[in-house]
Parts: C-alpha cells; sequence; structure tokens
C-alpha cells in the first residue's frame, strides 16, 4: 500500500511538472506572438499584422464597440495608429492559459502613447486576446480591448 501511494505521489507530481512546462512552452510562444505582432503594429508593417489576424476576427473595443472586418481593421490602423501611436506592454503582466483543441487566450496590460502629442500621458489597460492554432500557424481570432 505504501509503495502504491509512493507510486501515484510521484506520478501525480511528474504530471504537474510537465503540466507546468507545457503552460510555460504557450507562454513563451504566445509572449513571442504578441511581441511580433506588436512590433509590426508599432512599426506600420500592415502585411504581418493582416497575416496574424485571423480572416473572422472578432475585435471588442470598449469605446469604438465590435469590429469584424480584417480589412477595416487594417485601413484603420493605417489611418489611425502608423506613426501615430506606440503600443508599450506592461512587462510581466502576460499571463497565458491553454484551450485544449483551439488555441490559447493571452491576458495582460499594456499602454499606448499618442506620438502626436509630446506631452501626452500613458496610461495602462487590459487586454484578452484568443489565439488559434491551426496549420502550425498562430493567428489572433477575438481580441478584447478596454482602456476604462
Amino acid at each position: 500500500m505504501r509503495i502504491q501511494l509512493l507510486a501515484a505521489i510521484t506520478v501525480f507530481t511528474l504530471s504537474l511538472s510537465s503540466a507546468s512546462a507545457q503552460t510555460e512552452s504557450l507562454l513563451h510562444v504566445i509572449s513571442k506572438m504578441d511581441s511580433t505582432f506588436f512590433h509590426a503594429y508599432n512599426n506600420c508593417d500592415l502585411k504581418t499584422q493582416e497575416a496574424i489576424l485571423s480572416d473572422s476576427i472578432e475585435f471588442y473595443h470598449d469605446k469604438t464597440g465590435l469590429s469584424t472586418s480584417k480589412p477595416d481593421i487594417i485601413a484603420n490602423t493605417k489611418k489611425y495608429i502608423c506613426n501615430k501611436v506606440t503600443r508599450t506592454l506592461v512587462k510581466g503582466s502576460i499571463e497565458v492559459s491553454p484551450i485544449p483543441g483551439y488555441g490559447a487566450v493571452e491576458i495582460g496590460s499594456h499602454s499606448f502613447r499618442n506620438n502626436q502629442e509630446k506631452d501626452a500621458v500613458s496610461y495602462p489597460s487590459k487586454f484578452v486576446i484568443i489565439w488559434k492554432f491551426s496549420n502550425n500557424k498562430w493567428t489572433i481570432t477575438r481580441v478584447i480591448s478596454l482602456h476604462a
């Protein structure tokens, strides 16, 4: 009985260790994808942004509402964001959880600085991004952006 208990504890500990390693690996992957997308955002690389955004994107913004048109999102980024706004991730704020059979959810904080206004104050805000992994590619399918 004692040996069975020790074996069960060992298996449980190893499975926790494996799950923790998988979560850390997923955090690394999603953090890298976040960095890639927002580097493109900050540098007006619309092709990279377009490649990462899903064709079925749903972008929920607490100020402007719901956007579901990828071409409109890209056009508005070009018109209102390019060379005007810089996004900065709040260091250490990203949390990532797997969504089995789909991808992952990323939650974090970031701030946006208006480059057109020298003394503009930038405040951190929350975001949620749903990432889908399909055909060996990560895409953003849902975004919730909160600036309140």
